[in-house]
């Protein structure tokens, strides 16, 4: 990365240039020939000055260009480059018979060029152009400033809904990634609109043969068994509110409030979407918990009886070796809080802690050689019960639609309590797709007994 001293030498270079090609052209010196060239140089020199300009705007919140070097000349701030420059005593005077080929429309047209490179002033930068918008649509949904002053500053509103920015859209999906694994370790596909997003899976038989092809012995047709599943976004929608008292209090950044209301308000809805799907009128049933091949114990394991240890790792193993080779050279674990309990009391044959501390790839833990994640949104209907989950969770399909995620602002439904709501809505589905033939993830809960056992 180029530092500031040096994009400063460079930024004066570039003027200097500027500079001299704009005294060549007030003397009359461009002969017509070299126009083009010069112009060629101009456009490059004009473009080199916006990137160097850009470049020291994102190193910092000084966007200010430097003092000007007492031997440059000042821009011309009202790009008066039409207009004769004062004639100078030492300057020769200029051509009266315009041997130089260049006419006079020409010529303006190359100065103003010069003169709007020489005025090229620094951008604001990525960081503090999120920063007003970010401000900007927080302002707007607690009521500090218009819907057309948003509109001014890059906030799209009307109807009374506002366009969630993609500054703070990435935000809370990233917060989503943080706290929602499924996102972390899912398979996310970006689409514009709300369109269908196939997602193939099949199966095929391939053929061998020794000897060379001829007359009668033909590539026989291979048989293709494929699934097709369709991502279809849902409305989706969630709820967060946030007391007047706060939003009037002085002193309190309101705009942080807002945003982390939203984000908390729109994963938790998003989460449970995607793992269990049991939202009356909103189910998934390519959710976690209802796609995931059920496991069912070989031996009934009781977590709460005397020796349990070897039996519940008897039973981890046994699991492990559910799915197909391809998918397991590709799986984890997920688990819930009360399985996480678990697994860290527990040891192997050996006396082994079974799980332990990996710091290599940044999860944290390995199980039986497998990284390792918990949350509590894998708990099942008791949250007490230990859930395992453990397959390829690149599976698990998302389809966000860009610029689908909207915010409507509450008063008069919350006024009776002083509070203000903020409902924000999407457009998302999440799918565990897979092959018959492979199933990509099994669910284990530790003493569900399978309802297709005769009694067990």
């Amino acid at each position: 990365m180029k530092t500031r001293k040096l994009l400063l030498e460079m930024q004066k270079r570039n003027k200097q240039r500027l500079t001299e090609l704009r005294t060549k052209l007030e003397k009359n010196e461009v002969r017509a020939e070299d126009l083009e060239s010069v112009q060629n140089e101009v456009q490059e020199l004009a473009t080199a000055a916006q990137e160097i300009a850009d470049s020291l705007a994102e190193l910092g919140d000084d966007t200010e260009e430097p003092p000007a070097d007492p031997e440059d000349p000042p821009a011309d701030p009202e790009n008066r480059g039409d207009e004769e420059p004062p004639a100078d005593p030492e300057d020769p005077p200029a051509d009266p018979e315009n041997r130089s080929g260049i006419s006079a429309e020409q010529r303006s047209n190359a100065m103003n060029a010069i003169n709007s490179a020489l005025s090229t002033r620094n951008a604001k930068s990525t960081k503090q152009r999120e920063k007003e918008v970010r401000s900007a649509f927080a302002n707007f949904v607690v009521g500090k400033i218009t819907e057309a002053e948003a509109r001014s500053l890059g906030v799209e509103a009307g109807n009374g809904s506002v366009t969630i920015p993609e500054v703070i859209a990435s935000e809370i999906i990233t917060y989503a990634q943080e706290e929602n694994l499924l996102r972390k370790y899912g398979s996310r596909h970006k689409t514009k609109g709300n369109v269908k997003y196939p997602v193939l899976v099949k199966k095929a038989e391939a053929n061998v043969n020794k000897k060379e092809r001829g007359n009668g012995n033909e590539i026989p047709e291979t048989s293709i068994e494929f699934d097709e599943i369709l991502l279809d976004p849902a409305e989706f929608d969630a709820l967060a509110t946030v007391t007047k008292k706060l939003m009037k209090m002085s002193g309190v950044n309101v705009e942080d409030i807002v945003i982390e209301e939203l984000k908390k308000a729109y994963v938790r809805k998003e989460t449970n979407y995607m793992f269990n799907g049991d939202d009356s009128g909103n189910e998934n049933p390519g959710a976690l918990a209802k796609k995931a091949v059920k496991y069912y114990e070989s031996t009934p394991v009781d977590v709460n009886a005397a020796g349990y240890s070897q039996s519940l790792y008897s039973q981890l193993v046994k699991l492990k070796g559910q799915p197909v080779t391809e998918v397991l050279k590709k799986s984890m674990w997920i688990v819930n809080r009360a399985a996480l309990t678990i697994l860290e009391d527990m040891t192997d044959t050996t006396g082994r802690p079974l799980l332990h501390q990996d710091a290599t790839d940044g999860v944290g833990y390995k199980l039986l050689g497998h990284k390792l994640d918990f949350t509590d949104a894998a708990n099942g209907t008791d949250p007490t019960k230990p859930v395992f989950f453990f397959g390829d969770f690149k599976a698990f399909h998302i389809q966000d639609v860009i610029g689908a995620m909207e915010l409507q602002k509450l008063i008069e439904k919350y006024a009776g309590t002083n509070k203000v709501g903020f409902q924000i809505y999407n457009l998302l589905d999440g799918q565990l797709v897979y092959s018959p033939f492979e199933p990509a993830v099994y669910r284990y809960e530790v003493g569900q007994a399978d309802p297709n056992s005769g009694g067990a």
